[in-house]
């Protein structure tokens, strides 16, 4: 794809033909398993996205905050999860309130001080709130161990809010062989704490998880619903898991070459974009082979990013682009560069069609 002449740079690019392919082949492969699928949209914030992912097929969206909560509520989603151990404050607790008179609400806890805090925080609209308790599945991050679910969800059920399950998030499947590893302790996992739910009285209807890396692993019957966020857009991180192709890109951030370096003898050429880090984010695993990637010269690898600047190191062969050429970048996490700016450029087949608000970005109470 060529980028539109009418586009200035930096600028994102979301490809809307491309897109619709990665939310139609995630919806109808999660079907398949006979699971549930609640993308998380704090991928891509954006109201438009969430309409396509529901008319495929989606049951409700997951957010990180309550903000980002308040948002698609507004926008006409009606079951939202909050993937998040919540501590309420009375500001959000109140604003938690709003929300269940516009759509279904479901929050995360992970302790009982947390969920006995939701509880009395929500009083006569405690039950309206449905909880998952978060548990870890080996991310060693926020979550309760799954044996231990049980008392999370007395807390809850205590403080008049309904237990509905429980959730994890395998983040550690975001290294290079890991995603059929976290995928099945995540399974183990959910199973684990859907035992201890079931002992201690609770039905753990709802068993939800699933990474982009892990979502087309999962299987039922230990899990009902999976949560791949990512997946709308692929980004460098999942090329290089090998979890997309170049071909289900679908953003990208359109870049104007500015500066050219004197090659070092013995050195790649190197040339500079003007898409630095407060586009393309700075993300960098330890694994990952850059700092990001160009669309159409695979071999090239943006070594350094500054405020506005991108060091690109020329390994395609030829000649490097020359000054005033525009490049498609494929940033390393995509999440953090939509969080970046306040709309995107929508195109299809080489042309601008349309611009999308960035709706929920900066929501992060």
């Amino acid at each position: 794809m060529t980028i539109p002449a009418d586009i200035d740079t930096p600028e994102v690019l979301v490809d809307i033909d491309i897109l619709g392919r990665n939310i139609t082949r995630m919806a109808q492969a999660v079907r398949a398993k006979g699971l549930a699928l609640r993308p998380h949209a704090k991928t891509h914030k954006i109201p438009e996205i969430a309409e396509r992912q529901l008319a495929a097929g989606a049951v409700g969206l997951s957010v990180a905050t309550v903000g980002e909560a308040e948002v698609f509520a507004a926008s006409g989603v009606q079951d939202l999860f909050i993937a998040y151990p919540l501590w309420v404050s009375p500001h959000k607790a109140e604003r938690l309130r709003q929300l269940t008179a516009r759509a279904k609400i479901s929050v995360g806890v992970d302790s009982a001080a947390g969920a006995s805090a939701l509880g009395a925080g929500l009083g006569n609209a405690a039950g309206e709130v449905s909880v998952l308790v978060e548990i870890d599945s080996g991310h060693h991050r926020s979550g309760v161990q799954p044996e231990a679910a049980a008392a999370v969800a007395q807390a809850a059920s205590r403080a008049g809010l309904k237990v509905a399950g429980a959730f994890t998030f395998p983040g550690h499947s975001y290294a290079p062989g890991m995603p059929a590893e976290a995928a099945a302790q995540e399974q183990n996992a959910l199973k684990q704490a859907a035992e201890a739910l079931g002992a201690a009285g609770f039905e753990a209807a709802v068993r939800s998880g699933g990474s982009t890396p892990t979502a087309l692993l999962a299987e039922g019957p230990v899990a009902t619903e999976v949560r791949p966020g990512v997946y709308v857009f692929g980004d460098a991180q999942q090329l290089e898991l090998g979890r997309c192709a170049l071909e289900d890109i679908a953003l990208t951030v359109a870049a104007t070459v500015v500066s050219r370096h004197t090659s070092v003898p013995g050195t790649p050429a190197r040339f500079i974009l003007d898409a630095g880090s407060k586009i393309l984010g700075s993300d960098r695993p330890a694994w990952a082979s850059g700092l990001g990637r160009l669309m159409d010269h695979p071999g090239a690898r943006i070594t350094a990013l500054s405020e506005h600047h991108a060091t690109v190191e020329w390994h395609d062969g030829g000649p490097p682009p020359p000054i005033g050429a525009r490049l498609r970048v494929i940033p390393n996490h995509v999440c953090l560069a939509i969080n970046l700016v306040d709309d995107v450029a929508v195109v299809s087949q080489g042309k601008l069609v349309d611009r999308w608000a960035v709706a929920a970005r900066g929501k992060n109470k």
